[in-house]
């Protein structure tokens, strides 16, 4: 097995520990460096809330629940602006009401996490079924549709190293990166040695150089993303919603806005290769893929098991970096196969990029979207049907 994306050197002493998903996030973003939280109650997110207040305070950190969703992420843009690392947690119905504020994170080039607990839909659905229906919608909930980050965790453990990964991505490309977990993650405990894990080295956002003042939205020479420069500090900075240039100006120039814009695509994109989390078991015989993500990855785990003792050739790929899709990884691990099989528990979101990129090659999905997991009962009937 094979897993994408160096994730430091950093290995701390072992020790076991019994939490939940969502307390692990909360574990993680405070190993990241987190000082700021603010969210609002939401079954099934709640407990990273409850978490983070805990946790925050005793360090100097502020955990803050606002009036509503809407005020709890401008209170995190607040706060990062001022140079903070920050984030919050919600379900699907707060996604909804983050939208706009999401959108000012990109083109403002905001450093946030947001932790999306997925749940059934749509709108309120059922608040205590798990789902993996907001996928499409973390992809293209920003107004001009420009890319975003979107890591998936499988299990405990994943919830505290991507979280750790996902501070390092918003600092580092200074935008917001989402977490898709998922109720069943997140309120499931298990056991986990979160200590003996090997962590990256924090990243912080670059500090602004004296003499770069004025111009809060300008590169530096060879690099992709603006330096940073704090609202509140010592040194005059601008923010603006609105499209700007350099200086952090309004402006309607054509060329100057296309390549503001192009910028904000290009960094990302090109660094893809840099942040393609994922897990691949397969031998180069395996004719059939099972493509993956989130909590039934595990399910998928213990059906290719069976299935390779019934003598099948079946490979398995679990994506734990769903955007900006890692479209090298996945022809990689499609190249050689007469069949692929994506299976989600939607009604087939994800596997619209992996039709994309299989070019001639068969793809079927599997998908159930009533609350209930998907087993490796179902995921095997559905690849010797």
């Amino acid at each position: 097995m094979t897993t994408g994306a160096s994730v430091g050197a950093k290995n701390l002493s072992s020790t076991q520990s019994f939490l939940e998903g969502n307390e692990a996030i909360a574990r993680g973003a405070m190993a990241a460096g987190c000082r700021f939280f603010a969210g609002y109650p939401i079954t099934p997110a709640t407990s990273i809330y409850h978490q983070m207040l805990q946790l925050l305070p005793p360090v100097g950190g502020v955990c803050m629940q606002g009036e509503d969703e809407i005020a709890s992420i401008g209170f995190c843009l607040g706060a990062s602006m001022a140079g903070l690392k920050a984030m919050t947690a919600t379900s699907g119905p707060g996604i909804s009401l983050y939208s706009e504020q999401l959108s000012f994170a990109v083109g403002g080039e905001i450093p946030l996490v947001v932790i999306d607990v997925q749940r059934l839909g749509p709108s309120t659905g059922s608040a205590t079924k798990g789902a993996d229906g907001d996928i499409q919608f973390l992809r293209w909930g920003n107004s001009g549709g420009l890319p975003v980050i979107v890591l998936a965790p499988v299990d405990v453990r994943d919830c505290f190293l991507l979280t750790v990964h996902a501070f390092n991505l918003a600092e580092q490309f200074r935008c917001p990166v989402f977490i898709a977990s998922n109720k069943e993650i997140g309120m499931t405990k298990e056991s986990v040695d979160l200590e003996g894990l090997i962590l990256p080295e924090p990243i912080d956002r670059k500090p602004c150089p004296v003499d770069h003042s004025g111009k809060p939205f300008a590169v530096l020479p060879g690099e992709s993303v603006p330096p940073f420069l704090p609202i509140g500090g010592d040194r005059l900075s601008r923010q603006t919603s609105s499209s700007h240039g350099e200086d952090g100006y309004i402006t309607t120039d054509p060329g100057t806005l296309e390549a503001g814009i192009l910028r904000l695509q290009d960094k990302l994109l090109a660094a893809v290769p840099d942040f393609t989390f994922h897990e691949y078991d397969g031998t180069p015989e395996d004719t059939t893929l099972l493509v993956v993500y989130g909590v039934t990855a595990r399910a998928a785990r213990a059906a290719v098991r069976e299935l390779r003792c019934k003598g099948m050739q079946v490979g398995l790929l679990i994506l734990k970096t769903l955007y900006p899709v890692p479209e090298a990884c996945i022809r990689r691990h499609l190249h050689g196969k007469t069949e692929i099989i994506v299976i989600e528990m939607n009604l087939g979101q994800y596997v619209r990029e992996i039709e994309r990129l299989a070019g001639t090659v068969p793809v079927r999905f599997y998908g159930r979207m009533n609350g209930e997991l998907i087993s490796p009962k179902s995921i095997i009937e559905q690849v010797m049907s």
